[in-house]
């Protein structure tokens, strides 16, 4: 993967399901809260390892990993904490995979909205609560070049634990850009020059053949919410995905791979 500098990338209701309640421990904002950002598993340590940006507080690791940190030259800038297995279990949530990796780490900054160049595709995520599919937005969202992802300081999953995981390293890759008020940060990104498109399976238009231009802004609203009212009207048109298929909705972040790979496709 090449690294990428920092800036930090809802379909009304991809499906009509509620988000699944995000862990305990995940959910605090975007913004840095009281502690360090904990992440773990091996694509996500990894690759916090190897950007010169991100401020690792410790390191703990098991045998088996640092042997296999030191056969692929991957270089840590604090002294890891050799430990068993078990005790890095004890770290986290029963569920979490960890693969002899755990480190915590200072949040990377989020610059300002106004400060993005008007270039290529941003994602903008109204209010998305599970980290699972924000973290899986955000992996899509690297392998698809997207500029950054704008999400709100209240109402999102911070960038740690589960969301970290999910990201697989996208966190390294993908700048974030945490707003107080998305209706005033979407004003910010068309005053700059980016086409607003909410996703919406109500939508109008469809997104494969609605005349999109960059820099485009995509805007994503949770399952079952959808995008909110305010998000929806400052927006310059909603659009659909149209699917074949007997099931007209997805995912969101599914929704969100669809609605990249149309766009970019476009824009190649």
């Amino acid at each position: 993967m090449r690294e990428r500098r920092h800036f930090r990338p809802a379909f009304r209701g991809p499906s009509r399901n509620s988000e699944a309640r995000p862990h305990q421990s995940d959910r605090r904002g975007f913004r840095s809260g009281d502690g360090p950002l904990i992440l773990y598993g091996w694509h996500t340590v990894t690759a916090a390892l190897a950007n010169p940006a991100r401020r690792i507080r410790k390191l703990i690791v098991t045998e088996n990993a640092a042997r296999r940190l030191a056969e692929e030259s991957i270089a840590s800038r604090v002294t890891p904490e050799i430990v068993r297995s078990d005790a890095i279990a004890r770290l986290l949530s029963a569920d979490a995979v960890h693969q002899g990796l755990y480190a915590e780490a200072d949040p990377l900054p989020s610059p300002a909205v106004e400060d993005l160049p008007p270039t290529g595709i941003v994602l903008v995520l109204d209010q998305l609560t599970d980290p699972h599919n924000v973290g899986a937005i955000l992996r899509t969202a690297a392998a698809f070049a997207v500029s950054a992802v704008v999400t709100t300081a209240r109402h999102s999953p911070e960038a740690t634990g589960v969301l970290a995981k999910s990201a697989s390293g996208a966190l390294e890759l993908v700048p974030i850009v945490t707003v107080q008020n998305l209706s005033r940060g979407l004003a910010t990104l068309k005053d700059i020059g980016f086409m607003l498109v909410g996703l919406d399976s109500t939508g109008e238009q469809n997104l494969a053949t609605l005349p999109l231009r960059t820099p485009l802004a995509l805007v994503l609203g949770a399952e079952g919410k959808g995008l909110r009212q305010l998000t929806r009207t400052t927006c310059d048109c909603l659009a659909h995905l149209a699917l074949p298929g007997e099931i007209k909705s997805l995912n969101v972040s599914n929704a969100t791979a669809l609605a990249l790979y149309i766009a970019t496709e476009r824009h190649s």
